[in-house]
């Protein structure tokens, strides 16, 4: 890494001066220095900037990644955590499946759920009036904020009882916390849709209060119920996007048939350059099904058994 940076600054140095065959002459005895990418890039400068009609300077200067500006909205491969990336089948072959409570603390898991949807449905105008986009995005907007604080939760509680009994984790923080990031995510994407207002943002606010306490402590007293009541979570939330895909296809948001996804979407799932929004919900729909099905696995799990998930998969 020192050399590599030594090397960076001779060649930033000659460029400045346009001292091109010097720069040549560097390349060429420290390019070994350097990654793959990095090396195909110095190595063609000066066939780029003869060709784009500016100096090596200002082409240098963009390979250095700590002050090359970045788009409003853009992920970063760097610093993201591992996911699933889905493929067009596995996306169209996503169903409705309930998981039937079995013990006392499933049905206790399945109905605070129940009790929870339907305080939110109510909310968010699901069960009345005519659905509009507007009520579509509010409704994804405060789902993920809910939906992003088990995995969260989950992994800081895994993560001190690991180092308090100074044991292993067997595993499973990683995958609470891509679960909690992959949720964040969805609420980065459904904001770039519409910025709500300062009432909306109290209710999350009060909302995330309350969730977070009573999780944590629930989390403490039965691991195995909350990830239940997460898997029973998760089933609600791919009939929700289920349901929006419908009204995409026949309905009030029709438009998002064609409409483009957010650039933050197309980055974070590796789209393609001409996904729509529909493609984005079919993606979403995705990942909640992935959580799903995990964390009704994890509740069927003892906490000291290994996590069966590899990292983003």
């Amino acid at each position: 890494m020192q050399r590599s940076a030594v090397l960076l600054d001779l060649c930033k140095s000659c460029a400045a001066r346009n001292n091109v065959n010097m720069l040549a002459r560097l390349l060429a005895n420290g390019g070994p220095a350097y990654s793959a990418p990095r090396l195909i890039s110095i190595r063609n400068i000066s066939k780029n900037a003869d060709e784009q009609g500016c100096s090596p300077k200002t082409l240098l200067s963009s390979l250095d990644e700590s002050k090359r500006p970045t788009v409003a909205g853009e992920v970063r491969s760097d610093i993201r955590l591992p996911h699933p990336i889905w493929e067009d089948d596995q996306l169209h072959s996503i169903k409705i499946t309930h998981k039937e409570p079995k013990q006392f603390s499933d049905k206790m898991a399945y109905y605070c759920v129940q009790a929870m949807r339907t305080g939110f449905d109510v909310f968010s105008g699901y069960k009345f009036g005519k659905m509009t986009e507007g009520k579509w995005i509010r409704r994804m907007i405060f789902l993920e904020t809910v939906a992003g604080v088990p995995g969260m939760v989950a992994a800081m509680v895994r993560h001190l009882n690991s180092l308090r009994k100074m044991k292993t984790d067997h595993g499973w923080i990683h995958t609470l916390l891509e679960e909690a990031e992959n949720e964040r995510m969805h609420l980065m994407v459904a904001l770039q849709l519409r910025q709500p207002g300062a009432l909306f943002r109290g209710a999350v606010l009060f909302a995330q209060g309350i969730f977070v306490n009573v999780f944590s402590i629930a989390y403490l007293i039965s691991p195995h119920f909350c990830h239940r009541f997460v898997g029973y979570l998760e089933e609600e939330a791919v009939k929700t996007y289920s349901k929006c895909l419908q009204h995409i296809d026949h309905g009030c948001i029709s438009h998002w048939q064609t409409q483009k996804a957010p650039d933050i979407a197309v980055s974070y799932w590796k789209m393609a350059p001409n996904s729509t929004l529909k493609d984005v919900i079919l993606m979403i729909r995705a990942d909640e099904a992935h959580h799903r099905e995990v964390n009704h696995d994890f509740s069927e799990l003892k906490t000291d058994e290994d996590n069966p998930y590899m990292p983003g998969k």
